[in-house]
């Protein structure tokens, strides 16, 4: 495994990590999950993800619970909640948002479900445009002090949000934002790539990059058509599946063109768009998320992709899908 500091804090995250959206209480049970969470550790991977919203706060409670059985060393690894939607279907007014009352009691509700006396990460999952950002940035100010925050970071923020909430943590005196956790992969580039980049300089961004392979389609396993066991099959995914593989099928025609390159550098096309992430020096830790053990295990392999993933073979791998 190799390590890379969180934008320009002290903190060293394996270059891959481990999600839990979609996976963990849904299609990963308890005895799975404790498997790939050992998997991950015996790997070197020391950054767990996990939010308040997913499965309504069942992917919480369960990496909580099998952390506690594997018992870690809890100064080795880090764990991450994100805020914004809630914990419930139909959450009231205050059970969701970026309001001060929402980001400290959800903040005592996932220290709970993940069992830990503190957050390493925590995320702000979405911009709120009922609360003031001068709000928010108080109450992770608020958390930090407290020690039930080590660093605090956004989720798909547009760049002008990130730069108010440092723009008022400096004017006032308070800790800034750390890092963004957005969408990265060869289909999806434009922010991490374009309307972040004056960030890494002006601030030291870290990122958490999520979904490097677009929802599974950069594996390649939906080029002959959506599998009944897939994300993309399952009704509570049906929002999703257009938005991945297009309308005319436009996405999947580009996998394909990715092919020959994962031959030539004899990996699979998933191994190749994981590295492809990792090549990035903005991205701190790419998130992968799995299903199944042997799926997790075959993705920490990108990593042994990467010395063989150049310039020359970056720029004819971003041609293939352009």
């Amino acid at each position: 495994m190799q390590y890379r500091r969180l934008g320009h804090s002290g903190l060293p995250l394996s270059v891959l990590s481990l999600g839990t959206w979609a996976t963990f209480g849904k299609s990963v049970g308890r005895s799975l999950a404790r498997n790939m969470l050992a998997l991950a550790w015996d790997r070197g991977v020391n950054f767990f993800d996990s939010a308040e919203t997913y499965g309504n706060g069942v992917a919480e409670a369960l990496m909580g619970d099998v952390l506690a059985d594997l018992r870690f060393p809890r100064d080795s690894w880090c764990v991450s909640s994100k805020v914004f939607f809630g914990a419930q279907d139909h959450p009231r007014p205050t059970q969701r948002g970026l309001s001060r009352k929402h980001v400290i009691e959800a903040c005592e509700q996932a220290l709970q479900r993940l069992r830990v006396d503190y957050l390493d990460l925590y995320f702000c999952h979405r911009p709120d445009p009922d609360t003031p950002v001068a709000e928010t940035v108080a109450a992770m100010d608020f958390l930090v002090r407290q020690g039930k925050v080590l660093y605090w970071g956004t989720s798909e923020w547009p760049a002008e949000g990130i730069r108010e909430a440092f723009r008022v943590a400096r004017e006032n005196h308070l800790t800034a934002p750390t890092m963004e956790q957005p969408q990265y992969n060869l289909l999806h580039r434009e922010r991490v790539e374009l309307e972040y980049a004056p960030l890494y300089e002006d601030y030291g961004l870290g990122t958490t990059t999520w979904s490097p392979l677009a929802s599974g389609l950069l594996s390649g396993k939906y080029d002959g058509g959506v599998p009944a066991d897939s994300r993309l099959a399952q009704p509570d995914y049906a929002w999703l599946h257009d938005k991945v593989l297009g309308e005319r099928g436009e996405q999947v025609a580009k996998v394909r063109r990715l092919r020959p390159l994962a031959d030539e550098l004899g990996c699979s096309t998933a191994q190749l768009a994981i590295a492809w992430c990792l090549a990035n020096p903005h991205v701190s830790t790419v998130m992968l998320g799995a299903s199944r053990t042997e799926q997790l295990e075959h993705n920490l392999a990108a990593l042994d992709v990467l010395p063989r993933l150049d310039e020359a073979m970056r720029q004819r791998v971003a041609q293939a899908v352009a």
